[in-house]
């Protein structure tokens, strides 16, 4: 039952792709139909117009494969030893660089977002406790 479930969720997670596809090519948008698609997704989940609950497991499914489309792309730089010959430093220097940006962005995000979900949480205990008084 479980694997009917996440193949409907990837339907539907497809299904927001293509009608990402739809729409670029329809308006000629500059941005590829997949990122169209993931903005009407996340449009569609922000206004709860699809419940998260609709695609969790599908997409949690397709994240734990993740790693494995990025093999092909390695292997394929691997082909193009003059790239890092002469510049290869300079590339290290970039992604150390860039992934320490990325974990320091991401966290402060997450802490504001912590920080505003707990501030929610004390006031509405402090509406229930003066709504009580």
């Amino acid at each position: 039952m479980k694997a009917i479930r996440i193949i409907l969720q990837i339907t539907i997670l497809y299904t927001f792709s293509l009608i990402g596809e739809w729409v670029h090519n329809l308006l000629h948008l500059p941005v590829s139909g997949s990122i169209v698609g993931l903005i009407l997704m996340l449009i569609c989940l922000t206004f709860k117009i699809v419940p998260v609950k609709i695609v969790e497991d599908g997409a949690s499914f397709l994240l734990s494969f993740l790693p494995l489309l990025f093999i092909p792309a390695m292997t394929g730089v691997m082909n193009y030893p003059a790239l890092f010959s002469g510049k290869g430093l300079v590339l290290l220097l970039i992604v150390v660089l860039s992934t320490i940006v990325t974990m320091v962005a991401a966290g402060i995000a997450s802490q504001l977002l912590e920080k505003n979900a707990n501030k929610g949480k004390e006031n509405d205990e402090c509406n229930k406790q003066v709504s009580q008084s």
